[in-house]
């Protein structure tokens, strides 16, 4: 029935006021999305969903080898491969297997190592673009979409890494003490991983033209960090060269990851303290800065 003084208003509904709603939401434990959490409360929301990362971590290891007849073996057919084809290049025609004593290990040691660091570069820099969606639809830290990139690629790379003790003990590198070593050495090279994957996936997410640069970078890294000769050796014959950028590119994180790898498992490069403080260092700066950086855009990632 109509009137005359114009539409009925409609019903507003009723508010709850924000005191029931905030009990109503810790009963049943909702929280509020898209939301920046404490520092703290962040660690346990990772641990939380320690599952979920290790079975995202499974996930892509099978979803990388699952279209190839030989699987995870690729990952040591490719640096092989690349090795031969450098040790052609740089061993035989440059002749740079004169500066160090068994370069075949030298090199497939840089290989490998370089391999490992590269791809969690990456995969790292596309961790959060490639999985807009799933962070749209579920609730979970995004730090490890970064963190998943570099434990399946460490995974990935475990076929290799064995691979390099085959091929020391082949090329007759004595068993020392400091092969021992070599696992905690790789394991600072995985925690420096971890470190720059969080670091360029918060650059690329915030910045995306980015990721047309990270080829560049790891093209640059592979041909300034030390792969394929001994910087010290190439510094040392230069005599016009100055002495600090002969240790900038011999400590950069990268460099300094192979010489560590390389101290472990070959007689010619001695262990020393100076090689493993870098690189730890490198290792918790990284780490930590990687982790606050990637925290603080907490709630603005997966947004449109």
């Amino acid at each position: 029935m109509s009137s005359d003084l114009g539409p009925e208003p409609r019903h507003q509904p009723a508010v709850m006021p924000h005191a029931e709603a905030a009990e109503l939401a810790r009963r049943y434990g909702m929280t509020q999305v898209a939301v920046r959490p404490s520092l703290g409360g962040y660690v346990r929301e990772i641990w939380r969903y320690r599952h979920l990362m290790w079975s995202l971590a499974k996930g892509e290891v099978v979803s990388q080898h699952r279209d190839n007849y030989l699987g995870i073996l690729w990952s040591v057919i490719n640096p092989i491969l690349l090795g031969v084809a450098y040790y052609l290049i740089f061993g035989v025609l440059l002749g740079l297997d004169r500066d160090v004593d068994n370069f075949v290990a030298f090199l497939t040691v840089g290989l490998f190592t370089f391999s490992f660091i590269s791809a969690t570069l990456t995969s790292g820099a596309r961790s959060l673009l490639g999985n807009v969606g799933m962070m749209r639809s579920l609730a979970f830290p995004r730090v490890l979409l970064p963190v998943v990139k570099v434990i399946s690629e460490f995974v990935n790379n475990i076929p290799a890494f064995l691979v390099l003790v085959v091929i020391a003990l082949i090329t007759k590198e004595p068993v020392t003490w400091e092969w021992l070593l070599f696992p905690v050495a790789l394991l600072i090279v995985v925690v420096m991983g971890l470190g720059i994957s969080m670091l360029i996936s918060r650059a690329v997410h915030n910045v995306r033209d980015l990721a047309n640069i990270v080829p560049l970078i790891t093209r640059l890294l592979r041909y300034v960090s030390g792969v394929f000769f001994s910087i010290q050796v190439r510094f040392a014959s230069l005599d016009d060269a100055p002495r600090w950028v002969g240790l900038l590119l011999e400590y950069q994180p990268v460099a300094v990851s192979l010489t560590l790898v390389r101290e472990t498992l070959l007689q010619g490069f001695e262990l020393r303290w100076q090689t493993w403080v870098v690189a730890a260092g490198w290792a918790v700066v990284l780490f930590v800065s990687g982790f606050i950086v990637f925290w603080r855009g907490e709630g603005t990632y997966g947004r449109a």
